[in-house]
């Protein structure tokens, strides 16, 4: 069942999170510091809202100079196990992925975050305030339109000038998190 993102709003801070990442690190968002945006993207293996775009998001992130990235996947393994780690682990060679993808078993930094589907993007800028949480782009699968990431790629090229990023935010829309009961 398709989701969509609510609004969250803007300036606030990122908040803290330590998951572990499919290749057995840990990583938290004090080891994301010092860039001047970071990508918070809430994605998954399953869903093929995510698989509509994934390729493309490995593209677009890796475009830009200053741009920090990590993924989360919160969904619950034991009702959905495409989405464990090393199916995760699969998705982020196939993919393409060059950023952390981290596993967040409690949930409890996707409620943190009020992070409702996938994809669910929050770019913040230097001082890890939200500056947009939104769309990828305008397409959905089996629409016969390619994924682009131009509404993402507005807002980077946008946070990364020090600009504000023009409201309204058109809202992710994706498979729902799929919360443990």
């Amino acid at each position: 069942m398709a989701a969509e993102s609510p609004v969250v709003e803007l300036g606030t801070p990122a908040p803290d999170f330590s998951l572990p990442s499919v290749d057995g690190t840990t990583v938290s968002l004090s080891d994301l510091d010092g860039s001047p945006a970071l990508l918070v993207a809430f994605i998954c293996n399953h869903c093929p809202y995510v698989r509509h775009v994934e390729h493309e998001l490995a593209r677009v992130v890796a475009g830009y100079d200053g741009l920090t990235t990590v993924a989360i996947s919160a969904n619950d393994v034991e009702n959905y196990p495409d989405d464990d780690v090393p199916h995760l682990a699969e998705q982020a060679e196939r993919a393409g992925f060059d950023f952390p993808y981290l596993y967040d078993e409690t949930q409890d930094v996707a409620r943190a975050y009020g992070a409702v589907c996938t994809p669910d993007l929050f770019l913040y800028d230097a001082d890890r305030r939200l500056a947009y949480r939104g769309a990828f782009d305008e397409t959905r699968p089996n629409s016969g339109q390619r994924a682009d990431g131009s509404l993402l790629s507005a807002a980077i090229e946008l946070v990364l000038t020090g600009e504000a990023v023009p409201q309204p935010h058109r809202p992710s829309i994706g498979c729902s998190i799929k919360w443990k009961a």
